[in-house]
């Protein structure tokens, strides 16, 4: 196999000063210069939110300031990367909610394990877990990524609620208890 030369042909003067590429590329700079800017100056400017978005786990109280939460522990069972721990406690007999049989007595969603997939939302009977629009959780250390029980209700607030169950299931109860009688 036999190697043969081949000459090129010789650049012109535009080719050799590079000026044709040098003035796209001050082209390309300059239509992106007089493009409308979309980067937000974060915190005090924040991006618009889907309204299907799923953002941090909360949960929620009824409009009665009730805990929506009856330890059922179906959201601990169903979560992927078992982000969710739930220490079932009792609730005493004189208390508002003594017609519900449970209410967590600890209630904690690790953060750095959550991974926003919004089955704890879907599987919650009682609608008491909620995923919030927030998408920004920082913490200086572990121990701050896990939130407790407080943390979740101060996050997560008062939802309206549109069954309203647990009023339903007290009325019959106190029925119940004055028919008795």
């Amino acid at each position: 196999m036999a190697i043969q030369d081949v000459e090129g042909r010789p650049l012109t003067l535009a080719e050799r000063t590079y000026l044709p590429q040098i003035l796209a590329g001050l082209k390309v700079t300059w239509d992106n210069m007089m493009r409308p800017s979309v980067t937000l100056q974060y915190p005090e400017e924040r991006p618009a939110i889907p309204k299907n978005y799923r953002g941090v786990p909360t949960l929620v109280m009824d409009p009665n300031g009730r805990e929506k939460c009856v330890s059922c522990q179906l959201c601990e069972f169903v979560c992927p990367p078992k982000a969710i721990r739930i220490t079932p406690g009792e609730i005493a007999e004189t208390s508002a909610n003594a017609h519900v049989e449970k209410a967590p007595k600890e209630f904690e969603i690790n953060m750095l394990r959550c991974i926003y997939c919004g089955l704890c939302q879907e599987v919650c009977p009682e609608e008491a877990i909620w995923l919030q629009s927030q998408y920004s959780m920082t913490g200086l250390s572990r121990e701050a990524m896990v939130n407790n029980k407080a943390k979740l209700y101060e996050l997560g607030g008062t939802l309206p609620d549109h069954h309203h169950k647990w009023d339903k299931k007290k009325e019959e109860a106190e029925r119940q208890s004055h028919s008795g009688h």
